[in-house]
């Protein structure tokens, strides 16, 4: 498995700092969180895209997605929910990234779970094409309306098209009540990557260090192990949501540590 992780945990901070803690710490990819107030995001030229891209490949990192911020469940109109998924899909094209992440973002105040599921597999189903024309992958992250992977596998079941699977976020799925196995065996035949984090408890989800919380990194390794899957962990640091948490620099050395170490010990 390849080691990544996301600048949500380095917010704001230039892109070429970002590609130099990458290979300090021995990172293969970066995660770019995809936001307007973060150097890389859907308003950017296509001169400032081919400057990206470039940055990429001189510093010999991967960029393993967009993480952007599309709500694919949310009441509303179809269109405004497809222009933003299009134009992440183009950007990650523009720069050379396999994936883009979206959010479930259902509001089962106001919409049952069958049209929540229903709108999101509508407009995913509607988005694949155009991410098929540019060979990008749509990640439907387990999160928020749909944090398991039963919760995910309802609209990817709908969806049924090889452009769209699933972003497997260890922390959603352990507080929705599902085991590693169980996440594994659902997602496993639309599994894009895997983001990977630590909190100390239900109720307290501060980001802790990698193998300092309560989250079963252990368990979720050794089933992927197991299975032989050979794709990405991507440490997810939610720095940007938690301003008292620690920096995510001096943590990134460590972490890498830890991971390779339960990668080895499930070997």
């Amino acid at each position: 498995m390849k080691l990544a992780f996301s600048t949500l945990g380095v917010p704001g901070l230039p892109l070429p700092d970002v590609l130099r803690l990458a290979t300090a710490h021995g990172y293969h990819g970066v995660e770019l969180r995809t936001h307007p107030e973060e150097p890389v995001h859907t308003g950017l030229g296509s001169a400032e895209r081919a400057d990206v891209a470039a940055e990429f490949k001189g510093a010999d990192v991967e960029l393993l997605g967009l993480a952007g911020y599309v709500r694919v469940a949310a009441p509303g109109d179809d269109e405004p929910v497809l222009a933003e998924i299009r134009a992440l899909v183009d950007l990650a094209h523009d720069l050379g990234a396999p994936y883009v992440r979206v959010f479930p973002g259902g509001d089962l105040d106001v919409q049952s779970p069958e049209e929540a599921d229903a709108t999101a597999a509508r407009r995913l189903g509607t988005a694949a094409e155009h991410a098929n024309d540019l060979g990008v992958r749509i990640l439907l992250e387990t999160h928020d309306s749909h944090r398991t992977a039963a919760d995910a596998m309802r609209v990817l079941g709908l969806v049924g098209h090889r452009q769209v699977g699933a972003l497997w976020d260890v922390m959603h799925t352990w507080l929705g009540g599902e085991q590693p196995s169980e996440t594994y065996a659902a997602l496993s035949p639309h599994l894009g990557y895997v983001q990977v984090k630590d909190i100390a408890s239900v109720e307290d989800t501060t980001p802790l260090p990698l193998g300092a919380g309560v989250l079963p990194l252990a368990e979720c390794v050794e089933v992927l192990s197991r299975h032989g899957w050979d794709g990405w962990l991507c440490w997810e640091y939610e720095k940007r949501w938690y301003e008292d948490a620690a920096p995510l620099p001096d943590l990134l050395g460590p972490g890498r540590e830890h991971l390779s170490r339960l990668l080895n010990e499930s070997a």
